[in-house]
């Protein structure tokens, strides 16, 4: 039985959108979400590059966009794209020129924006590119870049300006007789994003990309994304996401694994449940799970740990997940396994102890799932 029968709250009706395919990588439909990020290297710089899409890729992204603002940038795409785990799109701006070159050099998407890409004889010229190539394509609205005849409509950025440039460009690609496209209408304001983004989800069944475009630092854009997307997800709404961090690529793509997480949309990894501490606590909470953290990185198989200070909360909470651990008195805790006391432990052998519990667990839910594929 679903565990929505049993609990509706948690019940999340996802939008109906078109599938398409950004290289072997479904988008929207009955596809997860897929999770995005971006290269910051000099594109130009080959091995810095695809280092990064490498590292990138197995964090967990699905799908990483590289930047091509010049020649010396797609050319370096095909040996890019040669070497990429994940299929790569190319984000393109200013110059229509460098879309048809990276479609020729392999990118499995365009991503183009509509407020500086060029008139619709520019755009064709995309499609076209796109078709020969078998690329899908993004249109990608941004607040900051809108066209200047919408802006003197408009007097300045506003969701029904950010939709209007979004359906005259899904009205170029279909005139055109082009379906493999996603569309996104990203703001650094919260409010703006989030009502465009629905009216767009209204207006149209094309699979949607989400972001909070320029969401600040690690801290300060985590949160915002987090509200951003986390609220719009909730609804239903977005197919694919993006967190964009002034950090490393590698954390907006765990970013973006978390916030999907924390709302049961993906599940990748360790999910761990911890306490904030407080003076009940029978061990070094906040060293614990950071050590942890670090440790159970190289997890890929999605279950749960619950490292929780005291008695208060942990055996509650440690009912509900996979491995768990509830400090005591004594310089020890409890082990539980399954939601079910197992063993006291230590606190100095905790965390090697802990991991070999969660390595162990891992392996038998690897194990039932190729089974149950035979």
């Amino acid at each position: 039985m679903s565990l929505h029968a049993i609990r509706p709250w948690r019940q999340i009706d996802r939008r109906t959108s078109r599938k398409i395919y950004v290289g072997s990588v479904p988008v929207g439909g009955d596809a997860p979400i897929s999770v995005q990020t971006m290269t910051n290297t000099d594109t130009s710089d080959i091995t810095a590059t695809i280092a990064q899409v490498q590292a990138c890729a197995e964090a967990g992204a699905d799908i990483v966009r590289i930047s091509t603002p010049d020649e010396s940038s797609t050319r370096a795409l095909k040996d890019i794209v040669a070497e990429s785990p994940v299929p790569i799109v190319a984000d393109i701006h200013f110059h229509y020129k460098r879309a048809i070159e990276a479609a020729e050099a392999g990118a499995a998407c365009l991503r183009i924006n509509p407020g500086n890409i060029g008139d619709a004889s520019r755009v064709r010229e995309v499609i076209k590119a796109a078709k020969d190539h078998g690329c899908s394509i993004r249109i990608g609205v941004n607040a900051g870049s809108l066209e200047k005849h919408l802006l003197d409509k408009y007097a300045e950025p506003c969701p029904e300006a950010m939709i209007e440039s979004g359906l005259d460009h899904i009205r170029i690609l279909e005139e055109n007789d082009f379906q493999n496209y996603k569309i996104s209408c990203k703001a650094s304001d919260v409010f703006l994003a989030a009502a465009a983004y629905q009216g767009l989800a209204e207006a149209t069944d094309a699979p949607i990309h989400l972001g909070i475009t320029e969401a600040g630092g690690l801290t300060s854009g985590t949160i915002k994304s987090a509200i951003g997307l986390g609220n719009l997800l909730w609804m239903g709404i977005g197919d694919t996401i993006r967190v964009s961090l002034s950090a490393d690529p590698v954390e907006e793509v765990k970013v973006g694994y978390e916030i999907l997480k924390s709302l049961g949309l993906r599940h990748r990894g360790v999910n761990i449940i911890s306490c904030p501490s407080c003076a009940r606590q029978g061990f070094d909470v906040i060293k614990t799970v950071e050590a942890l953290e670090k440790r159970l990185e190289h997890i890929k198989t999605p279950m749960s740990l619950s490292i929780i200070g005291c008695v208060v909360n942990g055996p509650g909470e440690a009912l509900m997940t996979d491995v768990g651990f509830t400090g005591g008195g004594a310089g020890s805790g409890m082990v539980y396994l399954a939601g079910k006391q197992s063993h006291k432990l230590s606190n100095d052998q905790m965390i090697d102890h802990i991991v070999e519990q969660v390595e162990k667990k891992a392996a038998e839910l690897e194990d039932a799932a190729d089974m149950a594929a035979e």
